[in-house]
């Protein structure tokens, strides 16, 4: 299956480096471009792809708010949305994925992890695992009062080493061999968790798990 991805980046250099190297790979195509927040959110509605691409800062609307505009708690069908930037800025990253965004990218961490960041969203896995991301999450929820949102039925002793498991980065592949059950199961764990969370993704199961204090 052929992997759409849509780039938004006010940097037409930007935008072409990351196009070249995503048409090069056999499963990924780029569907679409757009050099500002606003149009990116136009295409984006009307293109539908798998997986965003967006920067954080760009003229007219700002990644922040089209991410939410294309994925935020009022979105029922959410696009899959990684924020990639040169900033590595607590606040920027930690709106993104408040957001509604599946993960972020630092520009410079090269086409590999690129690869796996698209993979990993068009999956519905999320690309959570960097390390970043789970310091900016724990970082922001000591800075808080825990919230007391509590899930809609107590989660089993499986689904807490499941939940934790998410929110520390792993994929289900990891999730299962580190408990010992199949993949499949573990997808069956995830889905149930989400419901009872009322989590959409793994990001907000992850962010669930950190303003808590689970970790």
């Amino acid at each position: 299956m052929t992997i759409s991805v849509l780039i938004a980046d006010d940097q037409e250099l930007v935008r072409t480096g990351f196009k070249m190297i995503l048409n090069a790979q056999p499963n990924i195509e780029v569907v679409g471009e757009a050099a500002n927040g606003r149009e990116a959110v136009v295409l984006a509605k009307k293109l539908q792809p798998d997986v965003c691409l967006f920067d954080i800062r760009m003229p007219e609307m700002d990644g922040l708010e089209a991410t939410r505009e294309l994925a935020g708690p009022e979105v029922k069908n959410p696009l899959a949305i990684i924020i990639v930037t040169t900033f590595d800025l607590d606040e920027y990253v930690h709106g993104a994925l408040k957001a509604g965004a599946c993960g972020f990218l630092l520009k410079d961490a090269g086409p590999e992890t690129l690869f796996e960041s698209i993979h990993a969203a068009a999956s519905g896995e999320a690309m959570i695992a960097p390390m970043e991301t789970i310091r900016l999450l724990s970082n922001f929820a000591r800075s808080g009062e825990p919230t007391r949102r509590k899930p809609v039925e107590p989660l089993t002793d499986r689904e807490e080493e499941v939940v934790l498991a998410v929110a520390n980065g792993r994929s289900n592949a990891e999730i299962a061999e580190e408990l010992f059950i199949s993949t499949a199961t573990v997808k069956t764990h995830v889905a149930h968790l989400m419901a009872k969370i009322v989590a959409r993704n793994r990001v907000e199961l992850a962010i669930w798990v950190h303003d808590t204090r689970r970790t």
